[in-house]
């Protein structure tokens, strides 16, 4: 049986910190899901695309999205700030046996009054025994990065995206 693999990544959002947590916090499968499919395949339900492109070929599934849990640490050990950890789980949506399961959390926090970073620590098992060791080793691993890569970007862009919409203001008399 194999070691589980690790996968780090992080990326920024030029928002405070209680903006990006408020939008991460309100529905985070559903936002999960914007952030990462296209509005023709949303309606497939807990459903999210993963995609990565290696050399010239497309590859990605679609993969079952559970948010296992959202903490939040009003001053995280460590960093001395606040954080929101969010327990995230990813399998593929059709034969599963095929792919690894990623258990990861996302962090954020706070960097700045106006920028917040984005932490993915994530953790697979490669599927298939010896068999799906050598297939990660060659191809698989690189293709697991690429997807947390992928999936990171695509929830900072996301968070911008939401963040820049219109707020509704409330009329005072």
């Amino acid at each position: 049986m194999s070691e589980p693999h690790v996968i780090r990544c992080y990326e920024y959002v030029t928002h405070p910190y209680e903006e990006v947590r408020g939008v991460l916090c309100r529905d985070p499968l559903g936002f999960f899901q914007r952030a990462t499919t296209e509005a023709a395949t949303r309606a497939k339900g807990l459903v999210t695309s993963l995609r990565v492109r290696v050399g010239s070929v497309d590859l990605g599934t679609d993969a079952v999205v559970v948010v296992r849990s959202v903490v939040e640490e009003p001053n995280a050990p460590g960093i001395h700030v606040p954080r929101t950890r969010l327990a995230i789980e990813w399998r593929a949506a059709q034969a599963s046996a095929f792919f690894p399961t990623m258990e990861a959390e996302l962090s954020v926090y706070p960097l700045s009054k106006d920028e917040t970073q984005i932490d993915f620590h994530g953790r697979y098992e490669p599927p298939g025994g010896l068999l799906g060791d050598a297939v990660d080793a060659l191809v698989g691993h690189r293709i697991a990065e690429a997807s947390v890569h992928r999936f990171v970007e695509d929830v900072a862009a996301r968070l911008r995206q939401e963040l820049l919409l219109p707020r509704k203001v409330s009329a005072t008399a």
